[in-house]
């Protein structure tokens, strides 16, 4: 057994030494040639790769910043954010020429790893590099994002509109996106339709009020900062009356029976409830008037009324009231482009995004209008105090043919008039139980806006009264005639761009004697011309065009005593009226305007067992167009009872035939 091994063994050796047989200098020789090849090679390479890398690193240090305070940790990463810095976009001629060669050296070194890929990993660079350690869906999220700040405008656009569109982010994606977006891409995701909340931080967090102070009284503070110059009346009313020091003697002064803003509310009565809260409206109610002054907005930026504003309403989420007026302040404050940057760094876009959602008509459309006057990438028009858009009150891809106005009477509102008809008899408990889902606090908005997706739809706000005791301000009667109001809606309409497209004004009551003075007034003047000749169709629910009796009725003593000037203006066969009417009558022949009139058949309640007929339809007759009387009161004439019901079809009917032309197409 020994000896075969030692024979196998011996064989092995004779083999081994047989293989390494040869010319020893010889070999030594090649090895030595090819060495010098490779190491030639190598080092060129090497070499050309220090010198790409290190002016790749270079070039990259000069394109990114690191923002390190927005490093966030979650699920065991850790993310760096890095913002582009901005460039001149007139490129100098060396650059070009840089880029240029840098193209060219990408090209090369792709060249020589396909080259080497073949020999040496016998197949494509794309094979061995297509799998890198990034998440596709990360990838995609800072595409976006860098797109948003693209010099292209709708590169821009759609960049906002596919981050809004992707409901498949991750929370930590949402974060990230929050702190990169910058406030014109806030904006847009803001006014994107049901738009995820993530996407904004939440508002700052605000710091402690001194010892002793109270929101009420920083309100009161800020009241007392503003100057009194430039303002008329009222807003000086308004500013002292919130600036009383004794909640009681502000009671005593009224006797407990003045109601504020003539909402049927004594207000000795609500100061035993929640007087800090009623307090603050007065406050809030005041800073309304004074942030309708350019000058005094400044001021209230400057003062720290936003961040104010934003405590009160975080304390205040019960009362959609105040936190309505505030969303208002903050739109008229949007009207100042100067005013935008304090406007999103107090926090308030997250808010207003917020307030877009909600349920209710009159919060959605005070927050879409304080948006749309932020939002300058798409909307080029602004929205004063009082005029609100319903439709669209988001970005859409959908081109605006035509608006359509809304115009409210004597005790309307922009909103309240235009509600579905209210249903609450006995009889109807079933019906009302099974269509509550379906019901409308605002129809234009919700049925018209789906009917004609193309229009524009507005309803314009102002302040009417029965009385002057109604009033919110004791010398508002002395300047809201209907000549005042026609010249002061005039100017927000014009910088609510309307008249720039098809028009079809929608009036009920005094608010149809309104557009008649309205657009009488644009005839005379050559600004707004354009109003006059693009007015297409007037529709007139019960407008008293003859007058109406029922100023001269004493439904009660404090109507007959202190008629408001527009109940005054409205009386049977006024001298005003029959001009107004006249002239109306020559222009719309003129211009050949459509027009369709609703008349009431039903008296209305105007008192304790008082029932009368309003507008009869002898003064619903403007002796144009068609008339069409209708069997309900002069409240519920401009609230159809469902989609389906004749008075909205015939409505819908009418705006579609007389922008036939403009939205078939």
């Amino acid at each position: 057994m020994r000896l075969r091994m030692s024979v196998t063994a011996l064989r092995l050796i004779r083999c081994r030494r047989l293989s390494t047989a040869g010319q020893p200098g010889v070999k030594k020789v090649i090895q030595w040639k090819d060495f010098k090849k490779v190491a030639k090679v190598t080092g060129a390479v090497v070499l050309g790769g220090c010198l790409f890398i290190t002016y790749e690193v270079v070039a990259l240090n000069k394109a990114v910043s690191i923002d390190t305070s927005a490093i966030l940790q979650e699920k065991y990463k850790s993310y760096v954010y890095l913002r582009a810095t901005p460039s001149d976009e007139k490129e100098t001629l060396t650059a070009g020429l840089t880029n240029k060669a840098r193209r060219e050296l990408h090209r090369a070194t792709r060249w020589f790893l396909e080259i080497t890929s073949k020999l040496l990993l016998r197949g494509s660079v794309d094979e061995h590099f297509s799998h890198v350690d990034a998440d596709p869906h990360e990838v995609a999220l800072w595409v976006l994002l860098k797109r948003t700040q693209s010099a292209n405008k709708h590169t821009r656009l759609q960049a906002v509109q596919e981050l809004a569109d992707n409901h498949h982010w991750h929370d930590y994606q949402y974060q990230t996106a929050a702190q990169v977006i910058d406030q014109r891409t806030a904006v847009g995701l803001a006014r994107t339709p049901q738009v995820d909340l993530r996407f904004f931080l939440p508002p700052p967090r605000l710091h402690d009020l001194e010892d002793g102070l109270s929101a009420e009284d920083g309100l009161r503070q800020l009241l007392a900062s503003l100057p009194q110059s430039e303002v008329d009346k009222c807003v000086q009313y308004f500013t002292s009356l919130a600036l009383r020091e004794s909640n009681q003697s502000m009671a005593a002064q009224r006797g407990g029976l003045w109601c504020f803003g003539g909402n049927g509310l004594p207000y000795a009565q609500s100061l035993t409830s929640v007087p800090s809260e009623k307090v603050e409206s007065f406050c809030l109610q005041a800073l309304v008037q004074h942030s309708k002054v350019q000058s005094h907005c400044d001021h209230i930026v400057s003062n720290g009324g936003l961040q104010l504003l934003q405590r009160v309403y975080q304390l205040r989420k019960d009362s959609l009231k105040i936190q309505r007026n505030i969303v208002r302040i903050i739109g008229n404050l949007s009207l100042s482009e100067s005013a935008h940057q304090a406007i999103a760094q107090s926090g308030w876009i997250p808010v207003l995004a917020e307030v877009m959602q909600s349920p209710h008509v009159m919060q959605a459309s005070h927050a879409a209008r304080a948006l749309a006057n932020l939002d300058r990438e798409t909307v080029k028009e602004k929205y004063q105090d009082g005029v609100y858009v319903l439709h669209p009150q988001t970005r859409s891809d959908q081109p605006i043919k035509a608006d359509v106005l809304f115009i409210h009477g004597i005790l309307g509102a922009a909103f309240k008039t235009w509600r579905q008809k209210d249903r609450n008899t006995l009889d109807e408990e079933k019906e009302e139980e099974e269509s509550r889902d379906n019901y409308t606090e605002c129809w234009p908005k919700s049925w018209l806006a789906a009917d004609c997706p193309n229009l524009r739809v507005l309803s314009v706000e102002y302040d009417s009264h029965l009385s002057d005791w109604m009033a919110k301000c004791p010398v508002e009667n002395q300047r809201k005639s209907l000549a005042y109001r026609s010249q002061e809606l005039l100017n927000k309409l014009k910088l609510a761009g309307v008249g720039e497209r098809p028009v079809i004004w929608v009036a009920h009551s005094m608010g149809g004697l309104l557009v008649k003075k309205m657009l009488l007034d644009a005839s005379k003047d050559p600004d707004m011309r354009g109003l006059l000749k693009n007015t297409k169709g007037i529709m007139f629910y019960s407008v008293p065009h003859h007058g109406t009796s029922m100023a001269e009725y004493s439904v009660n003593v404090r109507y007959l005593l202190f008629p408001s000037i527009e109940v005054r203006e409205l009386c049977k066969d006024s001298p005003a009226l029959r001009n107004l009417n006249e002239n109306f009558l020559n222009m719309a022949k003129e211009k050949e305007f459509k027009v369709l009139s609703f008349a009431e058949t039903v008296p209305t309640n105007i008192g304790p067992m008082i029932k009368i007929l309003v507008v009869p339809a002898q003064s619903a007759n403007l002796g144009i167009g068609e008339l069409i009387e209708v069997n309900v009161d002069h409240l519920n004439i401009c609230k159809p009872e469902r989609k389906d019901s004749f008075l909205y079809k015939r409505s819908l009917q009418f705006i579609q035939e007389a922008l036939q032309s403009y939205i078939s197409h």
